[in-house]
């Protein structure tokens, strides 16, 4: 037994250097970063999925509780296989017979746990470990003296076996490596090179490297020139589940400085009081890797001029019925001109005829107020057709599948679902958004009372001159004197009042008609502009907002990762 003994001496002096007090963690620093995770948390709700961030939830939860309780105790792990003798191992280190020891499937069904120094302040540690209180030791008594003083503070535990036959062994395993602060890894040199060792546990703990240990225990069993060659390939395969630099040793109860680098080592690790920080520190590590594929790369906004946000604002001025309006609006001036600008004695007429905007129930809303915009009554411009409706449709998906282009997976589909959020709110948002603008009909032009001026003064000559000539044919026919009519030339004025005021209310009224064409389109051009921003205000509040929002919770997202991502 000299020479394992030698070689668990040899390999307990790397064991140091490997453990030396280096590569510390801030625990401000640490604090900062799981602040930072559940910023990220807050960010992403509800728009990423909840199975993948289950992970980090669990680690802001779990760190925050370990973190509550005693800095001032490291608990420390014994994981292992049936026969790998981890059980004689926790009893040697405590130095008495603690956890049943045997060959039979299962042996350790529960965890046990030794403690040095007072039990008392880690009882709420070993609460929230789930270790039983006719489970837990302490290891030290008045005969001890300051023997193991270098130990106060370690919490052993002595785990079930990871291989156990009871599935709920396995996930008491499972549970507890996810909690405790270091693990030792106990291999024999039967089953050190297990599948299942390596696959499904070292191999998981390759961002946990500075708080893993692993011992080839048993040596005592191999032939002392073998010893070597099974550490080195036990190396080798380490090296390969991506635990390089993880400290190797070589222990044997058989031999009373078997575990001395183990000891020193769990010595170092609670003396230094890092081994929970350093273990909550990987676990940040390995959730900000997995969180940091849920963002990605940075994504720009979408900006007015992306051809996509065009394209949609032309299918919400179809659906809106901007067009219809618009037209009406045309059509509103030229009837609204023609009654105030036309011959008196037919204004009368034209205004039997239905006003094309009242007809829509659009009443010109100048002047209406912000908060009243709601209170407008619903219009009846057209519904949109099937095919405005299926373009619209088109025109969000494009702008979704735009704005998500190019970001990992659940953030385009969050995207979309932003897109969609307020689909079943569009068509009463674009109803008030065309009532409720000012379309500029409210009050009748300026030249258009002058130029009615014009066609009353004409028609009050017509009418005079009628009159005149009326009364003279009147005054003939009783036989009473004929009136004498002033002449200009050799036409009475009477005859030239008629005649002059008709002729000049037809060269009103044809000079006056591309005028009014003329204003018409300009005013329909200035009711589009209106209309089309109205209804764009509707589609950047409906539809763009929300993706937008969502653009931006990705952003700082990728910020507060950052901040997490820092040791």
């Amino acid at each position: 037994m000299d020479q394992p003994g030698a070689a668990v001496m040899g390999m307990g002096g790397r064991l140091r250097e490997a453990l030396r007090a280096d590569g510390r963690v801030d625990a401000d620093q640490l604090v900062a970063r799981l602040e930072a995770i559940r910023r990220f948390l807050g960010i992403v709700d509800g728009h990423l999925p909840d199975t993948p961030l289950v992970p980090a939830r669990t680690l802001v939860e779990r760190a925050g509780t370990r973190l509550s309780l005693s800095r001032d105790h490291t608990v420390v792990a014994l994981a292992g296989a049936t026969g790998s003798g981890k059980s004689s191992l926790f009893n040697a280190m405590a130095g008495m017979d603690l956890s049943t020891v045997g060959v039979r499937r299962p042996t350790t069904g529960v965890a046990h746990a030794c403690v040095w120094g007072p039990l008392d302040g880690g009882t709420r540690l070993l609460d929230w470990l789930g270790v039983l209180p006719r489970h837990r030791f302490v290891r030290e008594s008045a005969l001890d003296g300051d023997d193991e003083s270098t130990l106060h503070g370690l919490i052993l535990l002595d785990l079930p076996d990871f291989d156990s036959v009871q599935h709920s062994h396995r996930l008491e395993v499972d549970r507890l490596l996810g909690l405790v602060d270091l693990v030792v890894w106990v291999v024999d040199p039967q089953k050190y090179a297990d599948r299942v060792v390596h696959d499904s546990y070292l191999r998981e703990f390759r961002r946990h490297r500075e708080v893993t240990v692993v011992v080839l225990n048993q040596v005592d069993r191999l032939p002392p020139a073998e010893v070597s060659r099974v550490l080195a390939d036990l190396r080798r395969l380490l090296d390969a589940d991506g635990l390089e630099g993880v400290p190797l040793l070589a222990t044997t109860v058989a031999d009373p400085a078997g575990t001395q680098g183990l000891r020193e080592a769990l010595e170092r690790s609670v003396a230094q009081r890092q081994a929970a920080l350093r273990r909550l520190s990987g676990d940040v590590d390995a959730v900000v890797a997995a969180l940091d594929e849920m963002v990605g790369a940075p994504q720009a906004t979408l900006s007015t001029g992306d051809p996509s946000v065009a394209a949609l604002d032309r299918a919400l001025v179809a659906a809106a019925g901007v067009p219809t309006v618009v037209a009406a609006v045309e059509q509103a001036y030229r009837h609204r001109a023609a009654s105030t600008t036309g011959w008196p004695l037919v204004r009368a007429w034209r205004r039997l005829r239905p006003d094309p905007l009242r007809r829509l129930h659009l009443p010109d809303r100048s002047g209406t107020a912000p908060e009243a915009a709601s209170l407008v009554a619903a219009t009846s411009v057209p519904e949109p057709s099937s095919a405005d409706r299926s373009a619209l449709g088109l025109a969000v998906r494009t702008v979704a599948e735009g704005a998500g282009a190019g970001l990992p997976s659940g953030w385009p589909n969050a995207v979309t679902a932003a897109a969609r959020s307020r689909l079943g709110d569009l068509p009463d948002a674009l109803d008030r958004a065309i009532s409720g603008t000012d379309l500029g009909m409210d009050r009748p032009r300026t030249w258009w009372r002058l130029v009615g001026a014009v066609q009353w003064l004409v028609t009050l000559a017509a009418v005079a001159g009628l009159g005149w000539l009326a009364l003279g044919y009147a005054l003939r026919a009783l036989g009473l004197p004929e009136l004498r009519h002033p002449m200009v030339g050799e036409v009475p004025v009477p005859t030239l009042l008629l005649l002059g005021g008709l002729l000049a209310g037809l060269l009103v009224a044809a000079l006056t008609r591309p005028v009014t064409r003329w204003a018409a389109g300009r005013a329909r051009r200035r009711a589009e502009a209106r209309l089309t921003s109205a209804v764009a205000e509707v589609g950047e509040e409906y539809v763009l907002a929300p993706v937008r929002a969502v653009i931006a919770a990705h952003a700082d997202a990728r910020t507060v990762l950052e901040v997490a991502r820092h040791r």
